[in-house]
């Protein structure tokens, strides 16, 4: 296993003598700590006993079933699978060559539920990252604490292996250690050497049992005859009886009694010593000590179809949820280096322990959907299914009644005015809800856009190494950079918006004619194609202009690559902000006006802007522009100048307005 680096600090302790042996060397010899029912019991005796061995597989098995990922943290919030991270395959798939990561977990956990501490061996790199981990045999192991000369106290494991010649003392860094409760937070209390006595209870029941069975005459009686008769004849009609009752096969044959011998019974039968009662007590015990509901080791006298399925979610929350939570702290402690921390963590997979019935799994996957904390693709993946085909599953619906509660002490409408209150709530349901499907388009509209961001990042900047490094050109820089984007960027970025406009559209036109009372579909698959369209010439005479003028700076070379990084870093963003809402917007006024719709309002949403606050409640046409090319909207003191005919929000980066049918 590689202790070479640990054989060279190893030490030979003192052994133990025949005038004084250790307490271990005694129950070794004796085949284990002695109890009160006359049977030793030692931790490899203890398996012997059904209920005990029962109760430590499903423990042992059930932790070692779950997938154990290793999560990168997101900011501001979320986590992601570190499949990239050194120890995401040891702990997940395999921990060494000669074990996967099922049976290596099942060993340590058997191990620490046994003896009291699971311990394996790791295997560090250079750089101090796991490379394998190997299971130490607990029978070998010794745990000991010692102070350092600044006074800290330092865990030291000793390994002494005869069989291989292995002696080695182990430091924290190289050892994974998991164990339960304890009296020094360092070893565990070994269950085994606790219920020794219950176990030993349970063990001599059995023993009983079975010399019962294979003793079928009784031997709990005696033969009384009324004189006296010699050694000879006694032996003799002992060895007949038992021949003839003794064992399974003779237990039921008839007993025929000579010469006034009579058969007394003197010791206490199998009912009345209350003997299947004890049997299944020491069931109920051993669940005890292991923490587990009766019905995980077969004890079904209790479980119902109705408790059945939540102790098994208490067996989860109780027995399982405090081992687990030992494992996720010993290597996030352990193996990680002290760097990852922070950004690195590993979580067991419960999920599938927890999964009820087909039916109640169902309702509540449609609970989620409905009010919107999962999507479709959520759903299958919990369900083990594939997301659906070009991210149809990614979208995220809520009820387009949703709308935000009134103000504490805020009046309700007066009578005479319902219609009013009737369509503000109306106008409200409508830009919520296309304010919602904005935002779940948001993320997808970024995804594109950075895309398309490092892609002119990484041919951009080699024209600029090409045309701007070496030869000094900054005219054929430009006419380079001004072929990029009429061919491939600009056929790139159609490639990339238009799935997600297209998707982004639909179900704004679907919610769109819903909230007039319509119920014909609107195909804009045109009206997407010259949207699209419109944004590429937009965005590449955008780009070219910018790139263009930064060829003529002092060092045309970092300019160009410093704004190419700003793109990658902080275009995507308000590319998103701006697309989520001027293509809902565009979206619905186009449903509408095939609708019938012939007028629009302007409302304002968001935070206080005295440009959108001069449009808020503004009624035009539905042919009409709100504001046309080159005018101006006054705000204030400031002025904003209009560069284009607008139909419908934004008016400005950052505007979240709407509009509504009037």
């Amino acid at each position: 296993m590689g202790f070479a680096r640990s054989v060279a600090r190893a030490t030979v302790s003192g052994s133990s003598g025949i005038a004084t042996p250790e307490q271990w060397v005694v129950d070794w010899l004796r085949g284990g700590a002695d109890t009160a029912a006359g049977v030793s019991v030692d931790q490899s005796t203890a398996l012997e006993y059904g209920p005990f061995f029962a109760g430590l597989r499903v423990i042992s098995e059930d932790i070692a079933s779950l997938p154990l990922p290793v999560y990168e943290r997101l900011d501001p919030r979320g986590k992601r699978r570190a499949r990239d991270h050194p120890l995401y395959p040891l702990l997940h798939d395999a921990p060494n060559p000669l074990m996967g990561s099922m049976q290596f977990r099942e060993t340590l956990q058997g191990h620490a539920l046994t003896w009291g501490d699971g311990v394996a061996y790791v295997v560090r790199n250079g750089s101090g990252q796991v490379t394998e981990m190997w299971p130490l045999r607990p029978d070998r192991l010794t745990i000991e604490t010692a102070t350092d000369q600044r006074g800290r106290i330092r865990v030291l494991y000793r390994y002494r292996d005869p069989v291989n010649n292995i002696q080695a003392d182990l430091l924290p860094d190289e050892v994974l250690h998991v164990h339960g409760l304890g009296f020094d937070g360092i070893r565990g209390y070994s269950v085994v050497h606790l219920a020794r006595q219950s176990i030993g209870l349970g063990m001599a029941t059995e023993r009983y049992g079975a010399s019962f069975f294979g003793n079928g005459s009784r031997p709990g009686g005696v033969l009384e005859h009324p004189g006296r008769v010699t050694d000879q004849a006694r032996e003799r009609m002992r060895t007949d009886w038992e021949n003839l009752h003794k064992g399974l096969d003779r237990s039921q044959r008839v007993a025929i009694l000579e010469e006034g011998v009579t058969w007394r019974q003197v010791g206490v039968p199998p009912e009345d010593a209350q003997f299947l009662e004890t049997r299944r007590l020491q069931v109920t015990e051993a669940a005890r000590w292991l923490r587990l509901p009766p019905h995980k080791i077969g004890d079904l006298e209790r479980a119902t179809f109705s408790n059945i399925e939540s102790q098994q979610i208490d067996y989860v929350s109780s027995a399982l949820r405090s081992w687990l939570v030992r494992w996720e702290q010993a290597i996030n402690t352990q193996l990680l280096l002290a760097a990852d921390r922070q950004r690195f963590f590993a979580e067991h997979l419960v999920d599938g322990l927890l999964r009820g019935d087909i039916q109640t799994r169902f309702q509540a996957y449609s609970i989620a959907r409905q009010w919107g904390w999962m999507s479709a693709d959520d759903i299958r993946e919990k369900e083990n299914e594939n997301p659906l085909p070009d991210r149809r599953g990614e979208t995220y619906l809520v009820p387009l009644n949703m709308v935000p509660a009134p103000a504490p002490g805020e009046q309700t409408e007066e009578p005479g005015r319902a219609s009013t209150a009737m369509a503000r709530q109306l106008r409200s349901r409508s830009t919520e809800g296309r304010r919602r499907i904005g935002e779940s388009f948001k993320p997808m509209l970024a995804d594109a856009d950075e895309r398309i961001a490092k892609l002119e990042r990484s041919e951009v900047g080699a024209l600029a190494s090409k045309h701007l490094e070496r030869s000094r050109s900054a005219d054929a820089f430009v006419a380079a950079v001004r072929e990029l984007y009429e061919d491939r960027i600009a056929d790139r970025t159609s490639k990339a918006f238009t799935p997600v406009i297209s998707s982004l559209v639909s179900e704004v036109a679907a919610d769109a004619v819903a909230d007039v009372g319509g119920d014909e579909d609107v195909d804009l698959e045109r009206w997407v194609t010259s949207y699209v369209a419109s944004h590429v010439d937009y965005r590449i005479g955008s780009a070219v202009g910018q790139l263009a003028k930064l060829a003529g700076a002092d060092d045309p070379t970092e300019s160009v690559r410093q704004r190419l990084d700003k793109w990658v870093d902080e275009r995507p963003e308000r590319t998103a902000r701006w697309e989520s809402n001027q293509a809902a917007n565009g979206a619905a006024r186009e449903a509408w006006r095939s609708s019938g719709v012939r007028r629009l309002r302007w409302v304002t949403v968001g935070e206080d802007c005295p440009f959108c606050d001069s449009l808020d409640g503004t009624v035009v046409a539905i042919e009409q522009p709100f504001r046309e090319k080159d005018s101006a909207v006054t705000g204030l003191e400031e002025k904003l100048d209009i560069a284009r005919d607008t139909f419908h929000p934004p008016l400005h980066p950052g505007c979240d307005c709407q509009i509504v049918p009037d």
